[in-house]
C-alpha cells in the first residue's frame, strides 16, 4: 500500500494569478520582457548621467549651471537631455523662472527622491567595496580595456 504525502496549506506553492491580456502584463510591469516600459525608465535612471543628476539633487533645487558645475565631465547636451528624460519620467521637475537671463532649476520630486535615495545606497556600496571590486589595482589605468593575451 502506497501512502501520499499529506500536503498543508503552507506547504503548498502559492497561486498567483497571472496577467491574461497585453494591456495587464504591460500595467503590471515586467522588467524582464523586452516590451516592458519600466525598462526605458530603468535605463534612464541607472545610466552614468542619471545616477549623478539624482545623487547631485538630492542635496535640494539646483540651477542647470550648479549641476553641471557638480557633476563632473558631463556636457552640456548630455546633461540638458538627461533632465530632459528624468523630468518626463516624473523624477524632477523643471521650473523656469521669467527673469533675464533665463533662470531655470531642477528639484526632485517625490518619486525621484525615493530613486535618488536607492540610487544613492548603490553608489554607497559601491564606494565602500570599491578595494574588492577593483582589487586595489588598475594595470592598463583608468578607462582602459583590459590587452588581450599574446
Amino acid at each position: 500500500m502506497t501512502t501520499s504525502p499529506i500536503l498543508h496549506a503552507s506547504t503548498q506553492p502559492a497561486v498567483v494569478a497571472e496577467p491574461t491580456s497585453l494591456s495587464e502584463k504591460l500595467l503590471r510591469g515586467d522588467v524582464m520582457a523586452t516590451a516592458c516600459p519600466s525598462r526605458e525608465i530603468l535605463t534612464h535612471l541607472t545610466s552614468r548621467w542619471g545616477v549623478l543628476v539624482l545623487l547631485a539633487l538630492l542635496g535640494g533645487t539646483q540651477r542647470f549651471s550648479q549641476l553641471r558645475r557638480n557633476i563632473g565631465g558631463v556636457s552640456e547636451r548630455m546633461l540638458a537631455q538627461t533632465l530632459q528624460l528624468l523630468e518626463k519620467d516624473r523624477m524632477l521637475e523643471r521650473h523656469a523662472h521669467k527673469v533675464v537671463p533665463p533662470h531655470v532649476d531642477y528639484t526632485l520630486t517625490p518619486l525621484g527622491h525615493e530613486a535618488a535615495i536607492r540610487v544613492r545606497e548603490l553608489a554607497d556600496w559601491i564606494e565602500l567595496n570599491l578595494p574588492a571590486l577593483t582589487d586595489g589595482a588598475q594595470p592598463n589605468g583608468p578607462g582602459e580595456l583590459p590587452q588581450p593575451a599574446p
